[in-house]
């Protein structure tokens, strides 16, 4: 967590006792799913060093977590597949409490003895949640005698699972939340130089002030994906039928001027691939950035734009990249995001893949373990990386100087 320059140290499950204790953890199992089947259970395995290590400890576990949007309860929401999956994992059995709070989920965390684990039902089922009602923060509290945040991918969301339950009980940082705001801290406070970001994606409103917290910080700023296209528009490109954002032209047009007053450059693609249709089977064709024709939409990087990008990535010391070059999830149009990807895994500096769908596509493609770090976070990861407080974090026991120091 970034406080004016400085990272503020917090306990973690290490520093309390737990033997014996029921423990609440605030994990992430917020994972995609296929027809009720895990697609990627990546949140779940890096969830295992803190739930290994209290059961190791004796502690009673009570794990909880969201899932999805649901409106009110939704059995396309449930947990029991987070479960089964959980079960297997830990090569033990995972109860699926039957809701998140009530008689019978005390019962359950009542009755559970040391090194089980139970698993709450969708925390979203419940309105509260997200509201962070002071009443079913306390109801949550009330299954355990420690709690534990491990969720890194929910630490930006002022929820009652998050910062609710932890003015109710000891709060402390997870295994995997100490690990992500360590690695984060570290890339943003003391980079290894040259330092290059690499951003893309759809979105592009929040990742504007991550930009402008970061030119100061880095090298160069390389920009692809869908974000690329306000950023062309704003210098006075047509984009044709593009993806763009026309309430944050001035806001881009302002960070090139920063980053030409900074002397950093912030590059764009110099070609696209452009699409009638993002269908597999539409045309296509490689233009230069100043030649989008009418009609048509930029989906991808061009082939020139991945070498320009390349050569930054390769001297780099330290890269961090946060959204696909183009519609990945299309093979014809995901070659942009691939060659980035074997950029990435190429480098010989610290890689820092900054979750959501960039972690998504390294994953797919095969580089996630060729990568220094792939961050579970997605809008967390990006609020950190703007010099944000989480509140996740915020909430948690500060380390004592000895234990921060260490």
């Amino acid at each position: 967590m970034l406080r004016r320059g400085r990272r503020v140290h917090k306990q973690t499950v290490r520093d309390i006792p737990v033997r014996g204790q029921r423990v609440l953890v605030r994990a992430d199992f917020n994972v995609p799913l296929l027809n009720g089947v895990i697609s990627d259970d990546r949140r779940l395995r890096a969830s295992l060093p803190t739930i290994n290590y209290l059961r190791e400890q004796g502690a009673r576990i009570i794990c909880c977590s969201h899932l999805g949007r649901p409106k009110g309860r939704d059995e396309e929401f449930s947990l029991r597949p987070i479960a089964a999956r959980l079960s297997e994992l830990l090569g033990q059995p995972v109860s699926l409490a039957p809701n998140c709070v009530g008689p019978e989920v005390e019962r359950l965390a009542a009755g559970l003895k040391p090194g089980e684990v139970l698993l709450l039902e969708n925390l979203r089922f419940h309105a509260e949640e997200t509201a962070n009602d002071p009443a079913f923060a306390r109801q949550l509290a009330a299954l355990a005698d420690v709690y534990v945040d491990d969720a890194f991918g929910s630490a930006h969301r002022a929820h009652a699972s998050v910062v609710g339950v932890a003015e109710h009980l000891p709060a402390v940082a997870g295994f995997l939340l100490e690990k992500e705001v360590r690695i984060l801290s570290e890339a943003i406070e003391n980079p290894q130089q040259p330092f290059v970001v690499l951003l893309g994606g759809a979105k592009i409103a929040d990742k504007l002030p991550l930009i402008e917290h970061l030119l100061p910080r880095c090298d160069a700023v390389l920009i692809g994906g869908g974000m690329a296209y306000t950023f062309l528009k704003a210098k006075g490109m047509e984009v044709g039928k593009s993806l763009m954002d026309p309430q944050n032209i001035d806001y881009c047009a302002r960070l090139l001027e920063l980053a030409a007053e900074a002397g950093r450059p912030l590059e764009l693609p110099v070609d696209v691939v452009v699409t009638t249709d993002l269908r597999a089977d539409a045309e296509r064709r490689i233009v230069p950035v100043t030649e989008i024709p009418p009609g048509w939409m930029g989906a991808d990087i061009g082939p020139a734009t991945r070498e320009f990008f390349e050569t930054y990535i390769s001297g780099a010391s330290q890269v961090i990249w946060n959204g696909p070059m183009g519609v990945f999830e299309i093979l014809a149009l995901a070659e942009g995001t691939l060659a980035m990807a074997k950029a990435l895994a190429a480098c010989r500096g610290t890689t820092i893949v900054g979750g959501g769908d960039s972690a998504a596509a390294v994953e797919q493609l095969g580089y996630a373990d060729r990568v220094t770090h792939v961050s579970t976070g997605g809008g967390a990861t990006l609020e950190m990386l703007s010099g944000k407080v989480l509140p996740g974090v915020a909430v948690l026991r500060d380390a004592e100087p000895a234990a921060a120091a260490r």
